[in-house]
């Protein structure tokens, strides 16, 4: 095991929660959403197929609140809302690729 990965086995390791969050049923799938620019709610929900509103809105808010997302009212009538990478959210994406290529690899073998 790679020693700076321990401290995230311990429970009180700051990181276990961020690290949570990204991993978590739709993190992944959010941030890469994200990667490619700002999307509104129903274009992120149509983007991630089975993603429920109630839990599409938990992610945002869960990474709205890590400093990953960043929400925008835009001045439209009826307003709207747009989301957006941060500069943390869009290295935490980059970080993710290659993780992301060995899925899609790794899914196709036979």
């Amino acid at each position: 095991m790679i020693s700076e990965n321990r401290a995230l086995l311990r429970r009180d390791c700051p990181g276990r929660a961020l690290l949570d969050h990204i991993t978590g049923k739709w993190g992944v799938l959010v941030l890469t959403s994200l990667a490619d620019g700002p999307l509104r709610f129903h274009q992120l929900r149509a983007r991630i197929d089975g993603v429920s509103d109630k839990m599409l809105t938990q992610t945002l808010r869960t990474f709205a609140g890590d400093g990953l997302v960043e929400r925008t009212v835009l001045p439209t009538a009826p307003p709207s809302v747009s989301y957006a990478l941060t500069d943390l959210g869009a290295e935490a994406a980059q970080e993710l690729e290659p993780f992301l290529r060995w899925v899609r690899t790794t899914a196709s073998r036979p």
